[in-house]
């Protein structure tokens, strides 16, 4: 597979899929948890806040799409993480 460092999929995991895709052959797991939580406002994603203040990303499908990886990857380099 070309790029495969870019994709890791783990359907053996008890919460897979984590958030309704409509391909979950295509459900990426590599940022199981999205390494741009904090940039809060700025990190691109679908999220909104709890009603206690909490950002809320269980809408947001964006880490898990394949294509995403070089977004993800540039942000971090932006925020020289």
């Amino acid at each position: 597979m070309e790029h495969s460092h870019k994709f890791f999929s783990n359907i053996a995991c008890k919460y897979f899929p984590c958030h309704e895709m409509p391909d979950s052959e295509e459900f990426n797991c590599l940022f199981c948890f999205c390494p741009l939580y904090f940039l809060g406002e700025s990190c691109g994603g679908d999220f909104k806040y709890s009603e206690w203040g909490a950002k809320a990303c269980v809408d947001c499908g964006l880490p898990h799409c394949p294509d995403y990886y070089n977004i993800i990857v540039s942000k971090l380099k932006e925020a020289k993480i």
